[in-house]
């Protein structure tokens, strides 16, 4: 059951607008959002077996998200039984087939902005997910054998904690997502769209009371490492989709993340960033 959350993006000129905001907040052209899942812990209702009984060993119900770079949902999935393989969560969702059938007005590629670097416009994910010519996750630390790579995981995974940090602060704030939800499904559906929706109006309208800065990853120049107060999914009953196994992936997939890869080591080249994989 699909939920959209305030505006999610319905023409070109509205996904560069999210686009835009990542680059100059967090030096990720082309990047439309960061997508993620957790399965969110219940009580199953009576009856009905191990159909919400996830491979964690509890029963849960999948919220996957799409989240912009101002850790807002942009667009939330709610009802997938945690049963359902985590590898399939995400083509169980409204988005993935609209993404497949190209209905989601997504802009061509385009050379980024100081090169003559022609690059698509895409998600970015973990390795819970695909990898796809539209869709970028890290390298698997058994094939970080270059700099190269290494340098791209980092400027992915700067990108990516948008999405970490919006469902940390929604479990620090919302402590519901600490307990096993003894609700009917279709209630907590419910339940968890209003704390999606609150939590993006409190991030607009509140957000030095509702996320101070202690709320989100930070990095520290002097010594390369990534500070966070807590406030993130760790201690919460809401819990990580399984890595997937690699499959099969497409040439052309490997082909936009090596392009990537080698911008963010040339042009796209940030100053510090050499101190975040020693």
């Amino acid at each position: 059951m699909q939920f959209f959350l305030f505006q999610f993006p319905k023409s070109e000129e509205e996904w560069k607008d999210v686009s835009k905001m990542y680059e100059d907040r967090w030096n990720f052209p082309h990047c439309l959002g960061a997508i993620d899942g957790k399965h969110i812990a219940i009580v199953p209702p009576a009856n009905s077996g191990s159909f919400y009984y996830n491979y964690k060993g509890h029963h849960s119900l999948v919220l996957m998200a799409i989240v912009n770079a101002k850790y807002q949902f942009m667009y939330i999935d709610i009802g997938i039984n945690g049963r359902i393989s985590d590898g399939g969560v995400l083509q169980h969702t409204t988005f993935f087939q609209k993404l497949e059938n190209s209905e989601l007005q997504i802009p061509s590629s385009e050379l980024v902005k100081g090169t003559n670097r022609n690059f698509p416009y895409i998600f970015v994910a973990d390795d819970a997910f695909p990898l796809r010519p539209d869709m970028l996750k890290p390298f698997r630390q058994a094939d970080l054998t270059s700099h190269e790579r290494k340098i791209f995981n980092y400027r992915l995974s700067r990108a990516r904690r948008t999405v970490e940090n919006a469902f940390g602060i929604l479990a620090s704030r919302f402590r519901i997502f600490y307990t096993h939800i003894n609700l009917e499904p279709e209630t907590t559906e419910k339940v968890v769209k209003a704390s999606c929706a609150l939590h993006n109006f409190l991030i607009a309208h509140s957000k030095k009371s509702y996320a101070p800065l202690n709320c989100f990853y930070r990095e520290n120049p002097e010594n390369g490492s990534v500070i966070s107060d807590g406030y993130n999914t760790e201690n919460s009953a809401m819990k990580n989709l399984q890595r997937r196994n690699p499959g099969n992936t497409l040439n052309t997939s490997k082909i936009v993340r090596e392009n990537f890869m080698n911008y963010f080591c040339s042009e796209g080249k940030l100053p510090w960033q050499d101190k975040y994989i020693s």
